[in-house]
């Protein structure tokens, strides 16, 4: 099976990792998911526009579309990319905020991808359980990587905290304790239900 990812921007890449573990719990069956390079689409700047050249980039048996719900109901993102997805199996992923939101649940990985696992200031990193309540979730996680590189100077400087992000999202390693969060309930049972569509095997719930 392949799967292909859409993003909003070159930022979503971070979701990759994401995806992939809520797929190889959801089934047994093997799969690749592919990044669909936004800047190759060039059909026009409306969604169901982004859908159709996404879809010829990159031909898929199951799209996986990202919108940031920031200000609206996550619903009403969920709705949009039903509309511009029409009848190819698909799964809207609405982080009820931002995607950098679901970055922020492993301390340890933070301080990996800003490159002191040694260090011990306090990350101020909010709870899991209000991730989807904080108002600017990116800048939370840049100020907790930068925190975390602890770099003064010229090594401040040189730190790129967008790298980072990148970094950090290959080093999660469970992304369970999202499971708290109604978006990630929402991904997994709908990726779930996309792959029942596709007639593929499913891992029992939870495993």
């Amino acid at each position: 099976m392949i799967c292909a990812l859409l993003g909003e921007g070159t930022s979503d890449r971070a979701l990759m990792p994401v995806l992939r573990w809520v797929v190889e719990r959801a089934t047994p069956a093997p799969f690749t998911i592919e990044w669909v390079p936004s800047a190759r689409l060039s059909m026009g700047p409306r969604l169901v526009d982004k859908v159709r050249g996404a879809l010829q980039v990159q031909p898929c048996d199951l799209l996986f579309a990202h919108r940031d719900a920031d200000n609206l109901r996550p619903e009403v993102r969920t709705e949009e990319v039903h509309s511009a997805v029409g009848a190819h199996p698909h799964v809207a992923v609405v982080p009820v905020r931002t995607t950098e939101a679901w970055l922020l649940i492993d301390e340890a990985a933070i301080r990996a991808a800003a490159g002191r696992v040694s260090g011990k200031e306090p990350l101020a990193l909010p709870a899991v359980a209000r991730i989807e309540q904080m108002s600017d979730p990116k800048r939370i996680l840049r100020d907790a990587l930068v925190l975390a590189h602890g770099g003064t100077g010229r090594r401040a400087r040189q730190f790129h905290p967008d790298d980072a992000r990148h970094r950090l999202a290959v080093l999660v390693d469970d992304w369970s304790p999202l499971r708290q969060l109604s978006a990630f309930q929402r991904l997994e049972s709908d990726t779930r239900a996309a792959l029942a569509s596709l007639g593929l095997p499913l891992h029992p719930p939870d495993a």
